[in-house]
């Protein structure tokens, strides 16, 4: 391995004859948590004790072997990933990922179904982020929270007010803030007569849902919209126009935007969305994954809209204000390797916006010298960012380049292909 530590001093170097405090935006970087999601470790199964498989306009491709099958399995995996992950990490767990001697239904289920996990952050000293799993259920066949059908409705109702209250028993267990994401499915094949009824559904369940937890402490709250999925192509009552309105008209210090990746048509980028949401809000979720043409979830890559977001968010100065999230699931690689590489990308991302000299870029916009800005932006694409980054993994001893990779190959010869 080339001399790391040579390689950071000439990057430090050259950042420096730019003002750029490259220890400081190290820190800042290492300090802003990322919610790793656990669903990529068993290709968003859970541990609900019932048949049946993945409904609601999800799929995972592949049959890549040795997904976890139990909880133990599943968080020894997460601890094997994070140990090549630097910076804060936070888990996101869904709420099928409960755990029950026997069947505990959706909407019977409490703080105790989640006591192991709250137990192991704890342990970790890690956070924990929590979601409603409005979707593989025979009552999420048709519709959940927009549903016609009251008893349905109901339900469902019932279970966001159990995971809000999951939510405040994660946020108490472990000392940090719980973010909660909602998101249903419900939505039609073909185009409906009525759209506005099961939007007006969808707005009173949630309506019902913070006002029966309003007492709730430690949670933020986002509302996720999504253009269509599988089975939901023509209609989604949870629109981006939906769930926009929904939180800017509740005005709410803990109700707020969630903005994914792949929710979007193939031409809209979120990158181009945040700083129009932030002039009404205060924070924002981030659902960061990869999107194919449209919302197929696939590892994080470090690509231009990745690295654009994460600009994005250092440029409106709002990195610490963003709840930031992964949201992929890859059945057809090494799921650990799919974790690493999707959450190392995405920390890379952030590290190589902070290094770019965004006041003084200000200033030349700011003064009206659109060429000297095009100048500033083109020069840091080819910057050494990567010497910044070796230096940084090594530092945290996280694995400089591919050094991880061995080990994940021999942890999936000694254990996951034993499963």
């Amino acid at each position: 391995m080339y001399d790391v530590k040579k390689g950071y001093e000439l990057a430090k170097e050259y950042y420096a004859q730019y003002g750029i405090d490259v220890d400081k935006m190290i820190e800042i970087c290492d300090k802003t948590p990322i919610s790793m999601h656990c669903w990529q470790g068993d290709d968003v199964l859970g541990f609900e004790k019932k048949e049946g498989g993945l409904t609601g306009g999800i799929q995972t491709t592949g049959n890549y072997p040795g997904k976890a099958t139990t909880p133990a399995e599943l968080r020894a995996d997460i601890e094997k990933a994070m140990s090549y992950i630097p910076g804060e990490l936070k888990v996101n767990v869904h709420a099928n990922y409960c755990e029950a001697d026997g069947f505990v239904d959706r909407n019977e289920i409490t703080p105790e179904n989640f006591k192991n996990w709250a137990d192991w952050a704890v342990e970790k000293g890690i956070g924990l982020d929590f979601n409603p799993t409005y979707f593989s259920h025979p009552k999420s066949e048709k519709a959940t929270l927009s549903s016609s059908d009251e008893d349905i409705r109901k339900f469902w109702v019932e279970h966001g007010i159990r995971c809000r209250q999951i939510g405040e028993y994660f946020y108490k267990r472990t000392g940090k803030v719980c973010v909660i994401n909602h998101w249903t499915p419900d939505g039609d094949k073909e185009f409906p007569i009525d759209t506005l009824t099961p939007r007006l559904q969808l707005k009173k369940s949630y309506d019902e849902i913070f006002e029966a937890t309003k007492d709730v402490e430690g949670v933020m709250d986002g509302i996720e919209s999504k253009v269509f999925g599988i089975g939901a192509e023509s209609f989604t009552a949870g629109s981006h126009e939906f769930c926009m309105g929904y939180v800017m008209s509740k005005n709410s210090d803990h109700i707020i935007m969630t903005l994914d990746t792949g929710h979007y048509h193939p031409t809209e980028v979120v990158s181009a969305k945040l700083g129009a949401v932030y002039a009404f809000s205060k924070n924002v979720l981030l659902h960061v994954s990869r999107p194919i043409r449209w919302d197929s979830d696939h590892v994080v890559a470090f690509d231009d809209e990745t690295k654009s977001i994460m600009e994005e968010l250092v440029r409106l100065g709002k990195l610490e204000d963003t709840y930031i999230a992964t949201d992929f699931f890859d059945a057809s690689i090494n799921r650990i390797a799919a974790w690493v590489i999707g959450l190392r990308n995405t920390r890379k991302a952030m590290l190589y916006a902070l290094l770019q000299p965004t006041e003084e870029m200000k200033k030349i916009e700011a003064s009206g010298d659109v060429s000297g800005r095009l100048a500033y932006m083109q020069e840091f694409k080819a910057a050494p960012f990567s010497l910044v980054w070796d230096y940084y993994c090594d530092k945290t001893n996280k694995g400089v380049g591919l050094s991880w990779l061995d080990e994940v190959r021999s942890y999936e010869k000694d254990v996951l292909l034993k499963r």
